[in-house]
């Protein structure tokens, strides 16, 4: 009886229904650590390159084009001023000027830098022959914005005085001044402007006619035809102060 009664004790003992259980609580459906790593995977999935230097990657050539597109607005208003240059070098000081302005990338500010000219005929050795004169000898006129970059520029290109303008300032021209120059400047590379004549005397002159009927008359300038080369004497005949109209070259100074 007893050992019969053993048996069962024995049996209830035994570690196979223990190992059995033990085995299927190691690995259940809904293990804490089945969990634990089943979050962490998104985790890891959800780790890209920093999103910070995407963004920076793709803020710079944005930037650069704002910078592109807003330059233009800050160029401002042109106007025409006049500046006192060194005599008889206004040409080599516009084409300097012009050169320092594309070394300093200032293009957008300037628009033209020119010497007022107008053509004449001239007379020498019986030769006729066609020459520009300076409207404003000691002058050049720029078309301009004007700020700190553009006058400091300006004043210091080498047989440049200054701007013309009171106490220091800048003074634009008169419309009027400007569309003389401008008007005469696009009619001579038209073809349409006259050339005038290059003539010594002026208005008042006291002159001798060399050549023609009055040779040897004086008398005094009354008129100048700039576009013909003639020029109006008033002289005395018969006791009377008559106008005589001569060509230019007929009379001389006296």
């Amino acid at each position: 009886m007893t050992a019969e009664g053993a048996a069962p004790e024995a049996a209830d003992s035994s570690d196979a229904p223990q190992v059995e259980t033990e085995a299927t609580e190691s690995v259940p459906a809904d293990s804490p650590v089945e969990a634990e790593a089943s979050s962490e995977e998104p985790a890891a999935e959800e780790a890209p390159a920093p999103a910070r230097k995407k963004k920076e990657k793709n803020r710079g050539p944005l930037e650069l084009i704002e910078e592109e597109e807003e330059a233009p607005a800050e160029v401002g208003e042109m106007d025409w001023y006049i500046l006192k240059v060194q005599s008889n070098r206004e040409k080599s000081i516009c084409a300097n000027l012009w050169r320092r302005v594309k070394m300093a990338g200032l293009e957008s500010y300037f628009d033209q830098i020119m010497v007022p000219t107008e053509d004449i005929v001239e007379f020498k050795n019986g030769k006729k022959k066609i020459t520009k004169r300076k409207l404003y000898p000691g002058y050049i006129v720029v078309h301009m914005a004007i700020n700190d970059d553009t006058w400091f520029l300006v004043r210091e290109t080498g047989g440049i005085g200054d701007f013309t303008g009171a106490a220091g300032r800048p003074t634009p021209m008169l419309s009027h001044e400007v569309e003389r120059i401008t008007k005469k400047a696009e009619s001579e590379e038209a073809g349409e402007e006259p050339v005038k004549t290059n003539i010594r005397f002026k208005l008042g002159d006291h002159v001798r006619i060399t050549e023609g009927t009055f040779e040897n008359f004086e008398g005094d300038v009354e008129g100048i035809d700039e576009t013909n080369g003639r020029v109006t004497v008033m002289i005395n005949i018969f006791g009377r102060t008559t106008p005589v109209e001569m060509e230019h070259w007929q009379m001389e100074p006296v």
